[in-house]
């Protein structure tokens, strides 16, 4: 990565075994404003003064703002694509938008490393905000969704990573930023179970036990596989999963954590809307036949160093003459071409 970009946070860090999502509110008041901007120059000592202690651990955390959250505690300037969650679907398989200012991607191959950072944390945040929604993830087998497949198969590695997850002169208040999207899936086990290997192979469309993708030949378009997979002038659109299952076996309660890394939100939303509302509409992913989206939330993962210089900045108003930030938003409708109008995500340029 060339010297003159900013370092990002650590979206590209290593799959770990155990993992803790927070999502958090902040609570009114310019007390509380001041202690989120001021935690914000304390993250990065934490996460090392806590992954010290086991050097193999592999300890990390992101930190991710939502955009009434931006608003508040930053002001102007803004990055440019972020708005509030998108609900997406009919009400019998709705993606919805649920509360969230703050968001804690924490990581570690070791839980106790996760719990320590999360507690070390929330206690410097304080009363200045209300936790919301927290999971803890875990790796299940060689890297299995709590549905039996493998998961993030098709993640981008290395710099084709870095092209799609990190944004680039195309917004370059926030290079090195990332934006973050967020689900809580709870899992209908006894009816999925209920299904044969066959029939399951054929929603997700790759085979179970040896993860690879059926034939288009036999692949269903409403395929899980299908759907999500974005192709902009022959190429392929990706974004960065690192999604964990969690559970509560004794409440019945069997689930997996969506977590998807891009330079944009369109990319993720088109694969939810595809997902939820069908592709065509009415076509949509049979995997939420048996999966509810019980929360949903978009965030902004701002660079290293402006994560700590966030610290020492003072909301102020956005002049007149700026686009609000649904006016900002890249549409996901096809253009007059066919194309999804996120071509552009895929542009390595400022990174030669």
């Amino acid at each position: 990565m060339p010297n003159d970009i900013p370092e990002p946070q650590a979206v590209y860090s290593p799959i770990t075994r155990s993992a803790i999502f927070i999502v958090a509110t902040l609570v009114d008041g310019d007390a509380h404003t001041e202690t989120v901007r001021a935690w914000c120059a304390d993250v990065a000592a934490l996460v090392r003064s806590v992954g010290k202690r086991v050097p193999s651990g592999n300890l990390s955390c992101v930190v991710g703002f939502a955009s009434d959250a931006w608003d508040r505690l930053f002001g102007a300037p803004r990055p440019a694509l972020l708005h509030p969650f998108r609900e997406f679907g009919p009400s019998e398989r709705h993606a919805p938008a649920t509360p969230g200012d703050i968001l804690l991607h924490i990581r570690a191959d070791q839980m106790d490393l996760c719990f320590e950072l999360a507690t070390q944390l929330v206690g410097r945040l304080g009363e200045a905000v209300t936790v919301v929604d927290e999971v803890h993830g875990f790796r299940y087998f060689d890297q299995r969704s709590m549905v039996g497949f493998v998961d993030g198969t098709e993640n981008p590695t290395g710099r084709e990573a870095v092209d799609f997850t990190m944004i680039g002169d195309e917004d370059p208040d926030f290079a090195a930023g990332s934006y973050v999207l967020v689900q809580k899936y709870i899992h209908d086990m006894k009816g999925w179970n209920a299904l044969s290997v066959e029939t399951q192979e054929r929603i997700i469309g790759r085979t179970k036990l040896s993860d690879i993708e059926l034939d288009d030949a036999v692949k269903l378009t409403s395929s899980h596989s299908s759907l999500t997979t974005l192709v902009e002038n022959g190429q392929e659109v990706k974004i960065l999963r690192d999604n964990m299952p969690f559970g509560r076996p004794g409440s019945g309660e069997f689930g997996t954590y969506f977590i998807g890394y891009a330079r944009s939100p369109d990319p993720i939303e088109t694969m939810l809307e595809n997902m939820f509302v069908g592709r065509p509409p009415g076509n949509y992913d049979r995997l939420l036949d048996f999966s509810r989206a019980a929360t949903g939330g978009l965030f902004f993962v701002p660079s290293a160093p402006l994560l700590e210089a966030l610290a020492d900045r003072e909301p102020q108003p956005e002049s007149a003459s700026a686009a609000a930030p649904s006016d900002t938003h890249t549409s996901t409708e096809p253009g007059p071409d066919g194309s999804l109008n996120i071509g552009s995500l895929k542009g390595t340029a400022q990174y030669e």
